[in-house]
């Protein structure tokens, strides 16, 4: 064993929420291919920062890298901390950030994930 709490997934790939207390961080990564229109960005931010907030998230890298090595994108990119996987989805889920995601359109394309931590 690696030192990591044993974790259960039920049949539908789904993590069970009785034994995700014991599991490790998980980080929605966000990289922006594009931006159409930087104002509906704005306004887009201004309603998912508290969503995000409000459903554990974390921000811990917000804007372009400072370097870019082998095949790297110079894109600008989010990185939000959540206690758990199951956080994370629920804050991408919330009415909250359904309604920032709306008022964003489609005036940026970008790729998100959601990854659980190493350890």
């Amino acid at each position: 064993m690696n030192g990591r709490a044993l974790r259960s997934t039920r049949h539908d790939g789904v993590l069970d929420p009785a034994t995700e207390a014991l599991m490790a961080k998980a980080y929605w990564i966000a990289n922006y291919r594009s931006i159409k229109d930087p104002a509906a960005l704005e306004a887009y931010a201004k309603l998912a920062g508290p969503a995000i907030g409000a459903a554990g998230g974390r921000i811990v890298v917000r804007g372009m890298p400072a370097k870019t090595l082998e095949a790297g994108l110079n894109l600008r990119t989010v990185v939000i901390e959540f206690d758990n996987v199951t956080s994370a989805v629920a804050a991408y889920d919330s009415p909250g950030y359904r309604a920032a995601r709306e008022l964003l359109g489609d005036s940026v394309e970008r790729d998100i994930r959601i990854v659980e931590a190493a350890e």
